[in-house]
């Protein structure tokens, strides 16, 4: 009997070590970046860049102003969809509320504030006050995301969430009362974007990155081209901005919900096309799409401070040479902004811990020291064993526990904003 026991209080310390090794493996999962989506924001971003160095070229070339109007058709729908892909774990718990605070309020403060006193500096608008309910520039992004993310929870209650974001949409470009504070107006207008991202599953993005999908994006592509350098003068390419209302664009209110559902699928199509060319696979530029975020806030002092400094005022800057080059350095300056360097320094105002301001979660027990179930509740589930209930085995499986393995599984491969 002795002999018994010994033998078994051995093997039975070594399983509770297995499974307490075992849970907290899963406590702390490793954080694997899935190359795709690494990929894809890289290249979004660098189209932001692109697209802001193509801006002071439009008024001398129709080519450019097509071109303009092509990238943003798309560039910033990808993002944002992405960026709705990636919310669809937030459930407003403390540590994702936490994370709300420091990845997207903080910085958009310290952004707010720097780029008044820089356009300050630069006389564009010398008597700016600092105000943190009118987004200057670029932080329009960052308030917008504050507000999708608050309200993921809400869309993933209720029945239709697209069509209601699309109805959201169309109203706000009929409402030029909506005002812009906090950019509500493109925050209202870019919402479907959003929603659609939260709706994807992985096996959506699978389906575009198909070989058949990706031939037939190429004729897509030239036709969108195309479609813009015809419709430079017969279009205001300010539609694809979503940040005016109809009446602010000086048209009828009912061009409002026919642009809003327009600009949409056609914005759809050509994310679609995008994403079809990224490569999956790892390549030299994966890594920095990790600094898409740094990349972002900070290459907008490079746009203006060149606007500032008479970087476009040579007559060769106009032609094809100047937006060949302007293409060129504005790539390189993202792509050097996104660097793990980059990173290291702005770290503190981008993506700060922050502990200091926030209590620490409280510590959870061993899994020996937790209490058990109660016999009541062993008896409601007679089919399986306790290890089965607890890991979600067996035909019961529970709803949290899968919820919590598909929070594991999207946390690992989640990557950074941005």
């Amino acid at each position: 009997m002795s002999d018994t026991v010994t033998t078994a209080r051995p093997a039975a310390e070594a399983a509770r070590a297995t499974r307490g090794g075992e849970q907290g493996a899963a406590a702390r999962p490793v954080r694997r970046r899935d190359s795709f989506f690494d990929n894809a924001k890289y290249l979004a971003i660098v189209l932001v860049a692109v697209g802001h160095a193509w801006e002071p070229l439009r008024p001398d070339s129709r080519a450019v102003t097509a071109l303009y109007m092509f990238v943003y058709a798309f560039h910033m729908p990808a993002f944002i969809i992405v960026s709705g892909y990636f919310s669809r774990t937030f459930d407003g718990s403390p540590g994702r509320l936490k994370r709300l605070v420091t990845g997207v309020v903080v910085p958009y403060v310290v952004f707010e504030t720097a780029y008044t006193l820089f356009t300050r500096w630069t006389s564009e608008d010398p008597d700016r006050p600092v105000s943190l309910l009118d987004p200057l520039y670029l932080t329009w992004f960052l308030a917008a995301l504050f507000v999708w993310r608050l309200t993921t929870p809400l869309w993933r209650l209720v029945r239709w969430p697209l069509p209601l974001a699309l109805a959201i949409a169309i109203l706000a470009t009929t409402a030029p009362s909506i005002g812009h504070d906090l950019d509500l107006q493109r925050t209202l207008q870019f919402l479907p974007y959003f929603v659609f991202g939260l709706l994807l599953r992985p096996e959506h993005f699978r389906l575009v990155r198909r070989r058949a999908v990706r031939i037939l994006a190429v004729p897509v592509v030239l036709c969108a081209l195309g479609t813009a350098y015809w419709a430079v003068p017969r279009m205001d390419y300010a539609w694809f901005f979503h940040a005016d209302s109809a009446r602010e664009l000086g048209v009828p209110l009912w061009y409002g919900p026919l642009m809003t559902l327009a600009a949409f699928g056609c914005s759809l199509v050509l994310v679609a096309c995008f994403l079809a060319w990224v490569p999956g696979r790892r390549t030299w530029f994966t890594a920095l799409g990790a600094g898409t975020l740094y990349g972002y806030l900070l290459h907008g002092f490079v746009a203006q401070a060149a606007k500032h400094w008479g970087w476009y005022e040579p007559a060769w800057v106009r032609g094809p040479a100047g937006v060949i080059a302007a293409t060129l350095v504005a790539a390189l300056v993202m792509t050097a902004l996104c660097t793990p360097t980059v990173r290291r320094v702005f770290r503190c105002v981008t993506e700060p811990g922050m502990a200091w301001a926030f209590d620490a979660p409280a510590p959870r027990l061993p899994v020996e020291l937790r209490p058990d179930r109660s016999a009541r509740t062993l008896e409601r589930t007679p089919h399986f064993s306790t290890r089965e209930h607890r890991h979600g085995e067996g035909p019961y499986q529970g709803r949290e526990t899968e919820e919590g393995r598909q929070g594991h599984l999207e946390q690992s491969r989640q990557p950074d904003r941005g």
